[in-house]
């Protein structure tokens, strides 16, 4: 299981890879990474014009994610009026979003997600009962429909 201190030092350790870190001291080191990988945009701008792109972000914590490192490349996200809350809108070149922006949001979405998903297993077999398993498969001819229920 993974602790919350060891989940920071995966997460810099991809900003650092995808910064294209060489040394091991530059891997540890996520200011040095944000600011390659920064310079790695001011490069691709100069080449490429920014798109605007539209992100689909549902889940409250990814796009949370996704704003705070648009945020941290000098990226300025936005949403226009009547837009859904799940919208991120922002204008990047195409290159840095395919090599470096979108494969580092989903490493990082990645490794997020198996430690909340750990924490949620744990917490909820801890308070409310030891089995969170998903629902048992049934071979039989379904029932007459009756009222659904979700959440």
């Amino acid at each position: 299981m993974m602790d919350e201190r060891s989940l920071i030092e995966k997460l810099l350790r991809i900003e650092a890879l995808h910064a294209g870190a060489t040394t091991p001291g530059e891997r540890t080191a996520a200011e040095n990474a944000m600011h390659r990988i920064r310079a790695r945009l001011k490069e691709v701008e100069a080449l490429e014009p920014p798109l605007e792109y539209r992100f689909s972000l549902p889940d409250p914590w990814k796009r949370q994610l996704f704003l705070a490192l648009a945020r941290r490349y000098g990226l300025k996200p936005y949403r226009r009026a009547g837009q859904r809350y799940a919208s991120v809108m922002i204008k990047v070149p195409a290159r840095f979003v395919d090599e470096t922006l979108w494969p580092e949001y989903s490493a990082l979405s990645d490794s997020l997600g198996e430690y909340l998903s750990e924490v949620t297993t744990r917490v909820i077999s801890e308070t409310i009962h030891k089995d969170s398993s998903e629902a048992q498969e049934m071979h039989e001819p379904p029932a007459l429909p009756g009222p659904a229920r979700g959440g």
